[in-house]
């Protein structure tokens, strides 16, 4: 009989396998977390420790990376975080959740980074959940610097189980935004960078389409099915989160959980190219203090033609004469709008089937590139203070408010 994840393994450039110790049968939960430079991984740790669930057994494997580029002291520290992980895994011999760590010091440096680290971890995950044969083994994304509440694994297990259609899912968050452990400009930069994050999700709500969801790496968990079905993880340097979750998103009825809740940290770095440290960074250099972001106008006018898919699809509106969206109407014309439609419609029996296919075409990625053809010959960034302020206005929510305030109302408005 053929495993569900024998066709991955032979036609997909892997690591070899490095983790050969008994699998529980009650394995459920499989969390892969990528470590490199990590001095306060022990905060971490303890949060998955004191998780609270019975009935199955987790897993977490923790990928300590490095490429021959890296400095000594990151090398060093990282085989500081061996140790530690190690001694954290004698404390917990007696429980249901076990630590593997795998320690890869010398990656290429074009292959190495945040996506390289998850796919080893993943790939890892879905060998095990393999040898059980067990298609629908649950693989956790984490990060290094994120906290967990106590429910974590019981909700992320009872909301697969309570949703057999799904088979992946992001996880509500809220980035750290006071506490001692850094200064206030910190605190407010990361305030702003997730309202940042969370009016793009709502902006793209707003215009109508059907994938809006956070990708946040620390963030997401699917099954092992699907990770095997779609080709793994991507291995970009920087976005890797988002590239795979839109592999993922279209075809697996993607869904949320809200019953529990990740906490990122507010951290500068600059190990990626783009991302959360980073954009607290700029924020923090920024001269206004604040992180300049798509233009509400451009969701406005992607609202206003999505609500022409079916007219698209009766073919009843000649969209060349809508001079009102030039903006729209130039990205068409240089994305052959036209052939894409006709395609797609003789290739449909049903409006359903058509606005599927639509927005297999005019997904995420055509989204971006929109957003960042229209910001670069027509619109301009703005405040993204300002945008969330928008927002709120067109949504007739009181946008009167502070930034704590602000946030807080986008959280409590995508964890209904």
């Amino acid at each position: 009989m053929n495993n569900f994840a024998d066709n991955y393994f032979q036609k997909v450039n892997t690591f070899e396998q490095k983790i050969f110790e008994p699998i529980p049968q009650n394995l459920k939960i499989i969390t892969i977390i990528p470590v490199y430079n990590e001095p306060n991984l022990s905060k971490t740790i303890k949060s998955l420790i004191d998780n609270l669930f019975e009935d199955f057994f987790v897993e977490v494997i923790f990928v300590i990376n490095s490429s021959v580029e890296s400095s000594e002291d990151v090398k060093n520290q990282n085989l500081k975080t061996l140790n530690e992980i190690k001694n954290y895994s004698k404390l917990i011999s007696d429980k249901k959740i076990s630590f593997f760590v795998l320690h890869y010091p010398d990656l290429p440096k074009k292959k190495s980074g945040a996506g390289v680290a998850r796919k080893i971890g993943m790939d890892e995950a879905l060998r095990r959940f393999s040898a059980l044969n067990k298609p629908d083994g649950i693989i956790v994304s984490l990060d290094a610097d994120t906290l967990v509440e106590k429910n974590y694994y019981s909700s992320i297990y009872s909301h697969f189980k309570n949703n057999p259609k799904t088979s992946a899912a992001n996880i509500n968050f809220e980035h750290i935004t006071s506490g001692p452990e850094f200064d206030e400009k910190n605190y407010k930069a990361i305030s702003i960078y997730e309202l940042y994050l969370r009016y793009y999700v709502q902006a793209l709500r707003f215009t109508g389409f059907p994938f809006a969801f956070h990708t946040i790496g620390s963030a997401f968990c699917f099954l092992a099915d699907i990770y095997a079905k779609q080709g793994g993880m991507v291995t970009n340097l920087a976005g890797e989160d988002f590239y795979f979750l839109q592999k993922i998103i279209p075809v697996s009825n993607f869904s949320e959980i809200k019953t529990t809740t990740v906490y990122p940290s507010p951290r500068i770095t600059d190990r990626v190219l783009f991302g959360t440290g980073i954009a607290v960074n700029q924020i923090i250099n920024d001269a206004d203090f604040d992180y300049k972001v798509y233009n509400l106008d451009a969701f406005v006018l992607l609202a206003d033609f999505f609500k022409k898919i079916p007219d698209f699809y009766e073919n009843k509106i000649n969209f060349d004469a809508d001079e009102s969206n030039k903006i729209l109407l130039d990205f068409l014309n240089l994305n052959e709008f036209k052939n894409r439609i006709t395609e797609i419609s003789e290739n449909t029996s049903s409006f359903n089937n058509f606005r599927i296919r639509f927005f297999r075409w005019f997904n995420a990625f055509k989204i971006v590139k929109f957003l960042n053809y229209s910001h670069e010959n027509y619109l301009k960034k703005q405040s993204a203070v300002i945008s969330a302020k928008k927002l709120l206005e067109i949504l007739n929510i009181n946008s009167n408010i502070s930034l704590e305030d602000m946030l807080k109302k986008y959280r409590d408005i995508q964890n209904i």
